[in-house]
């Protein structure tokens, strides 16, 4: 009897886990998020290899200081928990401007390499309108020489 009572009272407590974690915001986000659910993966498993690359090593400070490959993971695990705490508070990732006006350069690049009249009106409104000019000499033709009548 003893052991069906455990057993009841483990059945209720796992009952109520469920129950609680079914009410929690941050598990359903993660249940729900995608992308925050790679957020974590990835942080994860580049903190798994550079715990790999220096347990792997003789001497742990040393490898640490060096490793630039060490350094790179724990970069990468860094900044994938912090897009995670931010996905997890709610917070949208951050705009990057930096991408939207380089192709608005390249995009009006383009637009004065292959337009001629394009081209032409900036050209204008920078330099001011291009006058035609006319030559008009200031000095006088030579007059032929007669010619001989005989």
């Amino acid at each position: 009897m003893a052991k069906s009572t455990k057993a009841v009272r483990g059945a209720s407590k796992a009952r109520s886990a469920v129950g609680s974690a079914a009410d929690n915001a941050y598990l359903k986000r993660l249940m729900e998020d995608e992308d925050l659910r790679d957020s974590v993966k990835n942080a994860f498993e580049a903190a798994r290899d550079a715990y790999a690359r220096l347990s792997s090593n003789g001497s742990v400070i040393d490898t640490a200081i060096d490793d630039k490959k060490v350094h790179k993971d724990l970069k990468e695990t860094a900044e994938n928990l912090r897009e995670a705490s931010n996905r997890l508070r709610g917070k949208q990732k951050e705009r990057h401007w930096g991408r939207f006006v380089l192709f608005i350069l390249i995009a009006a690049t383009l637009a004065l390499v292959l337009s001629e009249d394009l081209r032409k009106a900036l050209l204008d409104k920078l330099f001011g309108a291009e006058e035609e000019f006319e030559y008009t000499s200031t000095t006088t033709p030579a007059t032929p020489a007669p010619a001989a009548t005989e």
